[in-house]
């Protein structure tokens, strides 16, 4: 008889076949309270290398890490009224505290827009104290009705950026700038991952926004994935708030402000883009272990070249495990590196002793070969970044292969149906085309420019929409 796979397969069943990797990857598991998660140490590894490469960049973008609180007066959410509007239903609420009802009801931070321009207001008087760059990394509750591990959790973790400038140039072109050299940089260079940068449609747009810049990627199974957005907030936070500063010539003026987002979500997209039916794969950049070197037998020579190899590669620069656990059957501990998807797998025994060689499997394009001990130093980078290209060039091919350019609505809806995105000019489409969309539960990810750069209005003349069905 057959093995039964390890994984289910994911053209039979791709939401079973990610719940299948998130648990035999030992990534996660749900916690005991519907819609939040426990992120193991894998998967946290995963996490910690995403929020190292990601605040490298935000640190270049200019901006300082903070810490402002979890509860939030819930009379602050109150102050901006489309933004309130906007979370109402995502709200958890803390009505009773210490033994008694609270005199004001406080909100479990979904977001925090409203309490950090409470301090903006304190902190800014003057131009000279603009701009202020605050990025926070932190977790977030937003009442999820139908919870998906990493994709849509009820608590989350995630950095977000709040800004305020002198003038909406300055604004607009740091949202701009976040968009594309900080996440684009970030998802394109790290995660291997191809997204679209666009604009959201007003109705697709962050409560409280007057522009929403979106980052949108392509899954295995053809649906869009939400990386991360940066928004224009224009002057509405800080004329709730009554965030203002003394300009040069003595006026007092409200600030410009923006806000930025990316989550844990980017975690699941590292599975949905670029795993199969083994698990995992990685891209090396991001991978917590690049390299694992692992003892096929429990020989005492064997162990030690085994772990000789490690400290010779980790010197290199290299991300390295050592995997000596000789009382687990090998099999079992390459399958569950293979899982894993760590992208370089070292094998040594005692005949490869005997030769001076080891085998090296590659995760990524797949395959093994037999490679002399004392070149593996020399040959790994170039594996490194050969498998790193090649994860984004497979991402990229996939999103180009199934986007139809089309012109009718139900073009639009059967390209979106048969596991595609559809690109139809908004001129075409408009509001109403997007409502009758999203009745057949198809969405404008964004919209793009003709040339594929990301226009400047909702209305510019050539815009293009990009629509499909999405997590």
């Amino acid at each position: 008889m057959a093995k039964a796979p390890v994984l289910t397969p994911r053209a039979h069943d791709f939401p079973r076949w990610y719940q299948d990797v998130v648990n035999k990857a030992e990534l996660a598991d749900n916690g005991p309270v519907r819609g939040t998660m426990v992120i193991r140490p894998y998967g946290y590894g995963l996490w910690e290398r995403m929020q190292a490469e990601m605040d490298a960049r935000i640190k270049r973008a200019g901006a300082s890490n903070a810490y402002f609180p979890l509860f939030i007066p819930q009379s602050y959410l109150t102050r901006e009224a489309e933004h309130v509007e906007g979370f109402a239903p995502e709200l958890a609420v803390v009505t009773h505290a210490g033994g008694k009802e609270l005199e004001e009801p406080v909100v479990v931070r979904p977001t925090s827009e409203t309490i950090i321009n409470d301090y903006f207001a304190k902190w800014v008087q003057s131009y000279r104290d603009l701009p202020l760059l605050i990025n926070q990394w932190a977790n977030v509750v937003r009442w999820e009705m139908r919870p998906r591990v990493f994709l849509r959790t009820t608590e989350f973790l995630w950095q977000e950026g709040h800004t305020a400038h002198a003038t909406y140039e300055d604004a607009r072109d740091y949202a701009a700038y976040i968009h594309r050299g900080v996440y684009a940089d970030f998802m394109v260079d790290v995660l291997g991952i191809d997204v679209v940068l666009g604009r959201k449609t007003a109705s697709e747009r962050f409560a409280g926004a007057v522009n929403t810049l979106t980052l949108e990627a392509m899954m295995g199974d053809g649906k869009a994935l939400q990386m991360g957005t940066s928004h224009e907030l224009g002057q509405n936070f800080a004329k709730a708030f009554h965030t203002r500063y003394l300009s040069k010539d003595g006026r007092e003026e409200y600030v410009w402000q923006t806000s930025w987002g990316s989550s844990t979500r980017m975690v699941g997209g590292l599975i949905m883009a670029h795993g199969d039916d083994a698990g995992l794969r990685v891209p090396p950049r991001l991978a917590p272990v690049q390299v694992v070197v692992l003892a096929i037998k429990g020989d005492e020579p064997v162990l030690a070249k085994v772990r000789e190899t490690g400290d010779r590669l980790r010197a290199t620069g290299v991300r390295v495990h050592v995997d000596d656990r000789t009382d687990t059957p090998f099999g079992r501990r390459a399958v569950d590196w293979e899982l894993k998807g760590v992208p370089v797998r070292i094998e040594i025994g005692p005949r490869d002793l005997e030769s001076g060689t080891a085998v090296l499997a590659r995760r990524i394009p797949g395959g093994k070969e037999s490679v002399a001990l004392d070149a593996l130093a020399g040959l790994l980078p170039a594996i490194l970044e050969e498998d790193q290209a090649l994860l984004l060039r497979q991402s990229r091919e996939r999103r180009e292969s199934r986007t139809s350019d089309v012109s009718t609505i139900e073009e639009a809806v059967e390209a979106a149906t048969a596991g595609g995105w559809a690109r139809l000019p908004w001129a075409t489409l408009g509001e109403e085309g997007e409502a009758a969309l999203a009745e057949q539960g198809v969405t404008v990810r964004c919209l793009v420019a003709e040339d594929g750069s990301v226009p400047d209005a909702d209305d510019a003349p050539g815009n293009v929409a990009v629509v499909a069905r999405a997590y």
